[in-house]
């Protein structure tokens, strides 16, 4: 009996292991370490036909503005069409930082896009004159959002940074499951990635 145990609990840990270092691997992937004093850090919405924001979204507007720097001055950016008749993923999130997380910056709102491709060739004109680009979602998503910032301008390639959407033991339950998805969303990028 013991020895299931410990077997079962070495699995367990191997299995939340695996998913931290897959969800900080994709945090670090396709990112530079610009500098210079402006930074746009675009929140890419999530399905939300509800109108609060969901876990997701959430999860990604709190790594969006964990990724603020203070010193720079930033351009927040939500992304993200409609999914309810009054009220869009981007409208959503912003309320969820400003309502809730007590976020007190400027922000724009970005209400068209239906999909990650179309979340980016609609930002590219809100970011392309910064110094920094940061994608905030979930590691899977900002990398596979990352791709497609090459794809599309790869001149902005060298401006993609790295923003705070990994921390370590956050979600650590989920992360595997997390890890599980983002390889089957990635397939269609894995090209593109070293």
């Amino acid at each position: 009996m013991r020895r299931g145990l410990a077997l079962a609990g070495a699995v367990a840990a191997g299995v939340l292991a695996w998913g931290e270092w897959q969800n900080r691997r994709w945090s670090q992937t396709l990112v530079d370490h610009p500098t210079g004093t402006s930074e746009s850090i675009v929140v890419l919405g999530f399905k939300n036909p509800q109108v609060d924001a969901n876990f997701v979204n959430r999860i990604r507007v709190q790594a969006a503005l964990r990724s603020l720097d203070p010193t720079a001055e930033t351009r927040l950016i939500f992304s993200g069409g409609f999914t309810t008749a009054s009220r869009s993923e981007a409208r959503v999130m912003a309320d969820y930082a400003v309502n809730i997380l007590g976020y007190q910056g400027a922000y724009l709102l970005e209400e068209e896009s239906r999909t990650t491709w179309e979340n980016i060739a609609n930002v590219i004109p809100m970011v392309e004159d910064v110094d920094r680009i940061k994608i905030a979602s979930l590691p899977a998503h900002a990398l596979k959002a990352r791709v497609y910032v090459r794809r599309q301008r790869p001149d902005l390639a060298p401006k993609l940074g790295m923003a705070a959407d990994y921390k370590f033991g956050e979600w650590a339950a989920l992360k595997p499951a997390l890890a599980a998805y983002g390889l089957r969303t990635l397939r269609s990028v894995r090209e593109d990635l070293p």
